[in-house]
């Protein structure tokens, strides 16, 4: 009988950097230069995860915490966790909390995510997020569906994320990413080129 197996071998602390030349989210546009990252991050042999990770947003910063499950069956993966994104008091917006679920098969994940948006005290705002993404070697592809009200029918951003990874140098990462964004109700379709460039630490 097949065994779910954990997606982390063994458990272990690592960190990273790194720097896009434009921060676009769920192709959603956060800066219009470029922004700095890092994160921290624990790993458990059981397949269980906590992290932080951190963004400059131009004015301020936004800090995500995040934990979860992924693990593996045969071809088959499939992960559950919960993500707050974070803002200081200086930046552009308020906080999200929102549950995270994904299943993949060989190349191709599926994921669905449902959060609340604070709305500065104003009332809650329910959203959801879904996607497919297929990943090939270095090439990945996204395409994505993320809905800002769950309550109206115009706020829908769809987004297609086109990328290649490649390596600089040992631990270091260099990536290329074509974006285009296109929101409902907005005559104005972005498209975006982002370049990044990442490096990973083993700590523990």
């Amino acid at each position: 009988m097949m065994a779910i197996a954990p997606a982390t071998a063994q458990a272990g602390v690592s960190a990273n950097a790194g720097m896009v030349s434009n921060y676009v989210f769920r192709g959603v546009e956060q800066t219009e230069s470029a922004s700095a990252s890092a994160g921290l991050d624990y790993e458990h042999e059981s397949g269980f995860y906590i992290g932080t990770w951190a963004a400059d947003v131009e004015a301020g910063l936004e800090y995500d915490l995040y934990a979860g499950w992924s693990g593996n069956l045969g071809p088959i993966s499939a992960g559950v966790g919960v993500t707050g994104y974070y803002y200081t008091d200086d930046a552009f917006d308020d906080t999200y909390q929102e549950v995270n679920f994904s299943l993949g098969y060989d190349m191709i994940t599926v994921g669905y995510d449902r959060g609340t948006y604070d709305n500065y005290g104003n009332g809650d705002i329910d959203y959801d997020h879904m996607y497919v993404s297929l990943g090939y070697g270095d090439f990945s592809g996204t395409y994505g569906i993320l809905d800002g009200d769950v309550d109206t029918d115009d706020t829908d951003v769809k987004y297609l994320d086109l990328g290649y990874s490649f390596s600089l140098a040992e631990g270091l990462d260099g990536g290329v990413n074509y974006i285009y964004s296109d929101t409902d109700g907005n005559p104005e379709e972005d498209q975006f080129v982002v370049l990044s460039i990442s490096k990973s630490f083993d700590l523990m």
